[in-house]
């Protein structure tokens, strides 16, 4: 059965998706902004259409035109990749009204896990631990809303119930600062979410981030691909992922696993998703699900050989998964470096033209990017340049190819984040593999690394 997709999206994660469904022999359309004509997916794609101005409010985020785009060239479905309105419920809703196959879960999922309250409910539900916390309404009462926190110890986390990407969050050490902290970061969430409500959680001083890779069928069926470290952050933002996660309690993880593809069969999941932990002493703690494809995704890849966005197509085209758990195999180690057009040291972003590069090659290298020679960086949109990914029989293996890919790996014309990459690879407490999620900036590059 023919079948035709357009592209909600930008950047390498755009290349990405033509390169899938051009082995699936699926035509694509791809929508850009008048700041996004030179990118390279463009030349690849079956269709091309200008969706608006480069402000991404008025093109990518544009649910109308989008839609338009998609009625215009008579696409069967819109895959949304990750980021813009790749978790946007009502987007997702507005697809399946308008007779156009959302890529991934339906908008009731997505509104579900996407409102943190829910999604530690569902989570709970099906045997997951989630961190201990208060998830109704917080009282008017000062009073009233100091003694729960008292019941759950401080230090505690204050969080938007809408929030996300490191956004509508703030720890609160003491009781001083509660009312305050609990204010500024309602108003925060309005401004940034247009939902003001929040819920507390105990503060999990310095735990792992890891995270298990799932994909669903839609009809019940659901497998995991493993796990993920992604504990190297700065802000809440990832900067190297690896799979799988070392040094994990193995029957901490069983149950994890075990838990959650109940959750992924519960909710009948379809596509890719991510269940989020914070990890510490031997316990996981339910984060978040991302209903969407992950940025650090081909690390699971390389260890597994599973295509991922191949796999979210085919399940868009009604196909069942008939991949039995026991038959995903794990080889070696992987790790992502995220490549930003970012200052290394100030983290200004740094758009610009790229005037000379070069990327890395080899076994075991794998690069994911749009970017090229003479490509000028616009400053609208996330500061991703390139993923660079090295597979290898083991870490240290994988540490060591890293490190020789991103010797090869050069851009001029603007800076990037590529010489604190270097660093942290030689990082000892890195090579060890003892960071937490807090271990960059608390300590890393207080040290002047």
């Amino acid at each position: 059965m023919p079948f035709k997709v357009l592209i909600a999206n930008r950047g390498e994660i755009a290349l990405r998706a033509i390169r899938a469904c051009k082995e699936l022999n699926i035509s694509t359309v791809s929508v850009y902004s008048e700041g996004d004509k030179d990118l390279k997916h463009l030349k690849f794609s079956d269709e091309t259409v200008c969706i608006g101005p480069a402000s991404p409010l008025e093109s990518y985020l544009n649910t109308p035109a989008i839609l338009s785009a998609a009625e215009l060239t008579q696409v069967d479905g819109i895959y949304p990749g990750y980021g813009f309105l790749a978790e946007d419920s009502n987007f997702a809703e507005m697809c399946e009204k308008s007779g156009f196959k959302f890529i991934g879960p339906n908008s009731e999922t997505i509104k579900n896990m996407g409102d943190k309250i829910t999604a530690k409910t569902l989570a709970e539900e099906s045997g997951i631990q989630i961190v201990p916390g208060y998830k109704e309404d917080i009282p008017e009462d000062p009073e009233e809303f100091k003694k729960i926190v008292k019941n759950i110890g401080y230090p505690i986390m204050i969080k938007a119930t809408a929030g996300g990407g490191g956004r509508g969050m703030r720890v609160v050490e003491s009781e001083d600062d509660l009312i305050s902290s609990a204010e500024i970061t309602m108003q925060e969430a309005k401004n940034a979410f247009g939902n003001e409500k929040i819920y507390l959680e105990k503060f999990i001083p310095n735990p792992r981030h890891i995270e298990i890779q799932v994909v669903g069928d839609g009809k019940g069926h659901a497998i995991h691909l493993g796990t993920r470290d992604c504990s190297m952050q700065r802000r809440h933002q990832k900067i190297i992922e690896e799979a799988p996660a070392k040094n994990i309690d193995q029957d901490a993880l069983d149950q994890t696993y075990e838990a959650s593809i109940k959750l992924c069969k519960k909710l009948k999941y379809e596509g890719a998703g991510t269940i989020e932990f914070l990890y510490e002493n031997a316990e996981f703690y339910f984060i978040e699900m991302n209903t969407r494809i992950q940025v650090e995704h081909p690390v699971t890849e390389m260890i597994t050989g599973f295509d991922i966005v191949k796999a979210q197509l085919r399940i868009a085209l009604g196909m069942e998964i008939t991949l039995q758990q026991e038959s995903i195999n794990f080889n070696g180690h992987a790790m992502e470096c995220r490549i930003n057009a970012e200052d290394p040291e100030t983290f200004q972003p740094s758009p610009g033209k790229i005037t000379k590069m070069h990327i890395p090659g080899g076994f075991g290298i794998r690069y994911d990017s749009h970017i090229y020679g003479g490509y000028t960086v616009p400053p609208y949109y996330d500061s991703l340049l390139a993923k660079i990914i090295t597979q290898a029989n083991s870490r240290n293996s994988a540490i060591k190819r890293m490190i020789s890919a991103l010797d090869e790996f050069f851009i001029d014309g603007i800076k990037t984040n590529h010489s604190l990459h270097q660093r942290i690879l030689h990082d000892k407490t890195f090579v060890d593999n003892k960071h937490t999620i807090n271990y960059l900036e608390n300590e890393f590059l207080k040290d002047g690394n």
